[in-house]
């Protein structure tokens, strides 16, 4: 789903975004409900960036990613995070883009995830490169969604993946995170590194 939002587009940045899991609902300007294998999903455009809403089995999950005046947490590179039974996992990165490759890559974007039943998509006005972009999927037990943030002020496009499901592992870390049963293991810091290369074909 395609829609132009409707709010004044504001000269923010990536570097401006920030993360936070557990927020309740924002005002969102447009919002796509979703059912996915008894998993209900939500997804929701903020004025400035996204949101997303989870529940299964009496289990829930906010995620938001977004300019948060006063927020304390930059986008992390990546997060490994127990939610009651499930696990959650998020990476982002930024890519840096001339004009003509930005242009086309907002193209290619949006008429992906327009066209898309789980999909939803938000154009500023003013600019019509300048949009958030939400996919979501059910794979394997678990649900994944995927987000584009798009600057072309900077030509900078934030591009972030999450993957919410039941532990498949129990009694320690997962192998790669450091983290001990129970906690969370994040990379702070701006959104820079490679966290596997984000297809935008795929969820």
């Amino acid at each position: 789903m395609l829609t132009t939002l409707k709010t004044s587009y504001t000269d923010t940045r990536a570097a401006d975004l920030a993360w936070a899991l557990g927020r309740e609902p924002l005002p969102a300007l447009a919002t796509l409900d979703l059912e996915l294998a008894g998993a209900r999903l939500q997804l929701r455009l903020l004025g400035a960036s996204h949101q997303v809403l989870l529940e299964e089995a009496r289990m829930h999950c906010s995620e938001t990613v977004a300019c948060i005046p006063g927020s304390s947490t930059p986008l992390p590179l990546g997060v490994a995070k127990r939610v009651g039974d499930w696990e959650y996992e998020f990476a982002a990165r930024v890519e840096v883009l001339s004009p003509g490759c930005f242009a086309g890559r907002a193209q290619e974007l949006l008429a992906l995830v327009s066209d898309h039943p789980h999909g939803l998509a938000g154009v500023f006005p003013g600019s019509p490169h300048a949009f958030t972009a939400m996919l979501a999927q059910r794979h394997e037990g678990q649900v994944h969604w995927r987000t584009w943030h798009a600057y072309p002020q900077d030509g900078q496009l934030v591009a972030t993946r999450t993957r919410v499901g039941v532990r498949r592992r129990t009694g320690g870390a997962r192998p790669g995170t450091g983290a001990e049963p129970g906690r969370a293991a994040e990379r702070p810091g701006r959104a820079g590194a490679e966290p596997g290369r984000l297809d935008p074909t795929a969820v």
